[in-house]
């Protein structure tokens, strides 16, 4: 009769401020012995025993390879796997970690970054292809992007309501959190207005990359997370690659001297803002785990809730940002009203609104898949493997501009130093997701872990 064992192996809850190793708490087993059962993981017509070995260990690492709470780490050979709680599941070809109350393969987060940095790309291409038949009404697709889109999240989740997607328990989770997310979104809009009306564009690329900086140093603060080298410096070399191959021989540096400190400072605030509501958007899902004993809020709720906060705090913005615009305030009724009309393509004033409401609507459609994409990604990974994910659609997005794409007219060239900064990127991006052979082999499960739209 043949036999086999499962290990079941539970961390035990150790105080913040003390410091065990692994090797100071000897485990200790209990040995289960089942007969007469059949193994899903053997032959139907093999019977067998099963012996579980319940084994208690120390506090595991996360799964991103930071020390984030206790964890149950489950182990079993062959191709079958469980899981309880936030952990690894591991078979022979798969590996599955339990997060924010979802069970989620390995491949699930690779499609999803896949997915926003695709999403991304089209996100960034189409905003520019929008801005040609809007070009004199820039201001009225921003409006458009942060108003329209509340009416879309809220009638996505009705629907989703009524599927019974979404629970009465979720809609009554607390709505301070969102409240947070869309005041720090709103500002980090108004700051970033104002520092990108006196920096130049790439000077604001290479500025970019203090989000990534900021949402490492939040999930430290806020969520416990331990980083280790090789993350460090992978995120060092992601944020170095987009710096040299969408900024070099453009001047970045002089520019950056000559806008001045105190637009240096508002824009690496504005990024400040935006990486606290994104780490802030990580513990909401984690929080709601414990409201909805271990149901996964719905992100739709995350969406809606969070971007109807920030457009209320926009309108109420609006004066300060119509002035940034260079819109006195007394004029945005008129001035929306034509932007409108250009929109729509439609009235008197369509001279050059060729391409509306086509290549807008496409833009609005790109913009919210790509809103969608990132906090999923966000949901079943972390802030920072979002900001990754992100973070390449900056090269490639430069890369299809070189291209005779319809409207733009002449292509743009490439940078100097563009094959040598996304170099730089991808190697940032493997050595972020590499961990070296037998270290923390029994403690992690690392996954390949968001910058900011720019």
């Amino acid at each position: 009769m043949a036999t086999t064992s499962r290990r079941f192996t539970t961390g035990l809850v150790a105080s913040i401020t003390s410091v065990q190793s692994h090797s100071a708490n000897k485990p200790q087993t209990i040995s289960l012995i089942r007969r007469n059962h059949i193994d899903p993981c053997l032959p139907s017509i093999v019977p067998s025993s099963r012996r579980w070995i319940i084994q208690a260990v120390p506090p595991a690492r996360s799964w991103d390879g930071s020390d984030y709470g206790a964890e149950a780490e489950i182990k079993k050979p062959g191709a079958c796997g469980y899981a309880i709680g936030d952990n690894a599941i591991e078979g022979s070809s798969t590996v599955h970690h339990v997060i924010n109350g979802e069970h989620v393969k390995t491949a699930e987060i690779v499609i999803w970054a896949a997915a926003t940095a695709a999403f991304g790309v089209g996100n960034r291409v189409m905003y520019k292809l929008a801005l040609v038949p809007l070009k004199e009404y820039p201001f009225f697709l921003a409006q458009l992007s942060t108003f329209g889109y509340v009416a879309v999240y809220y009638a996505i989740l009705y629907f989703r309501y009524r599927a019974g997607t979404v629970t009465d328990a979720m809609l009554s989770v607390p709505k301070s959190p969102f409240l947070i997310v869309g005041i720090l979104e709103a500002l980090a809009a108004a700051a970033g207005m104002a520092a990108a009306a006196n920096l130049s564009g790439p000077s604001t690329t290479v500025l970019s990359q203090t989000f990534l900086v900021w949402q490492i140093f939040f999930s430290i603060i806020f969520l416990g997370r331990r980083y280790s080298v090789n993350q460090i410096l992978g995120c060092t070399l992601v944020a170095l690659g987009v710096i040299v191959s969408v900024a070099s021989g453009s001047g970045a540096a002089h520019s950056l001297k000559e806008a001045g400190v105190l637009w240096i400072l508002l824009m690496v605030l504005s990024f400040l803002l935006q990486g606290a509501g994104t780490v802030l958007k990580e513990v909401i899902f984690i929080d709601s785990l414990k409201r909805l004993k271990g149901a996964s809020l719905d992100l739709f709720i995350v969406n809606s809730y969070g971007s109807a906060f920030q457009a209320i705090c926009i309108a109420l913005l609006l004066p300060f940002l119509s002035k940034l615009w260079g819109i006195p305030f007394n004029q945005l009724g008129s001035y929306l009203k034509d932007g409108a009309v250009c929109f729509l393509n439609n009235g008197t004033i369509t001279k050059g609104c060729d391409g509306a409401p086509f290549l807008p609507l496409l833009f609005v459609i790109m913009n919210i898949g790509y809103n969608i994409a990132l906090l999923r990604l966000l949901k079943i990974s972390s802030a920072v493997v979002s900001c990754l994910a992100s973070t390449v659609s900056v090269p490639i997005a430069v890369f299809l501009f070189t291209m005779p794409l319809p409207y733009l007219g002449v292509a743009s060239s490439l940078p100097k130093g563009f094959m040598g900064g996304t170099i730089i990127l991808v190697l940032g991006m493997f050595l972020y997701s590499w961990t070296p052979q037998g270290a923390n082999s029994s403690h992690t499960d690392t996954v390949i872990p968001s910058p900011p739209p720019t």
